[in-house]
């Protein structure tokens, strides 16, 4: 398992576009389609055990946000020739066992996850209601091993931030977990 940091994209960049399959409906999904006061977009995949720790706050964050306007999708970018688990069929079994609430789509391109800048997952960019970044990092201290209980509480803080209309803190520590599989 290679520890992988995120990368810090500037704050205030605009949400790139995208246009991917939801795995599970199998519905096309656009960014725009996400009109709402925040978006958070997530790189996950089924393998990793950094995303294996964290899942079920995942699956819980759509449901504990879903009175307000969050909108949640998961993304997929791992190269799935060389890692047949993070394939199409492997992603709707995640989906469908931890319960996921919200679309999951396959970047087969990777094209997504470069635009995004993804490094590693988990990876989180939340946006707010004109598609600016405000928040890309951890969603708490927890890793696996390391005792700490998964609360979300760091992505949390700025998702209730974002709703608020208020300002997210700018100290804010990058995402850890298994690099990004990018294909050769």
């Amino acid at each position: 398992m290679a520890r992988t940091e995120s990368t810090i994209l500037a704050l205030g960049t605009v949400a790139p576009d995208f246009s991917l399959t939801d795995v599970v409906s199998g519905k096309t999904v656009r960014r725009d389609d996400f009109c709402s006061k925040a978006l958070l977009v997530i790189f996950i995949c089924p393998h990793c055990p950094f995303v294996k720790h964290v899942e079920q706050e995942l699956a819980e964050l759509e449901t504990d946000y879903s009175v307000s306007e969050l909108r949640i999708v998961a993304i997929n970018s791992n190269d799935a020739v060389a890692y047949p688990e993070d394939n199409p069929d492997g992603m709707r079994e995640q989906a469908r066992v931890m319960g996921f609430p919200f679309p999951y789509l396959y970047d087969e391109t990777q094209a997504v996850a470069k635009a995004y800048e993804a490094a590693c997952t988990p990876d989180f960019f939340l946006f707010d209601k004109e598609f600016r970044l405000a928040y890309r990092g951890q969603l708490d201290e927890s890793r696996p091993g390391n005792g700490v209980p998964v609360t979300g509480g760091d992505l949390r803080a700025a998702i209730d931030a974002v709703m608020a209309g208020q300002a997210v803190s700018t100290d804010q520590r990058a995402s850890l977990g298994c690099n990004i599989k990018w294909k050769a």
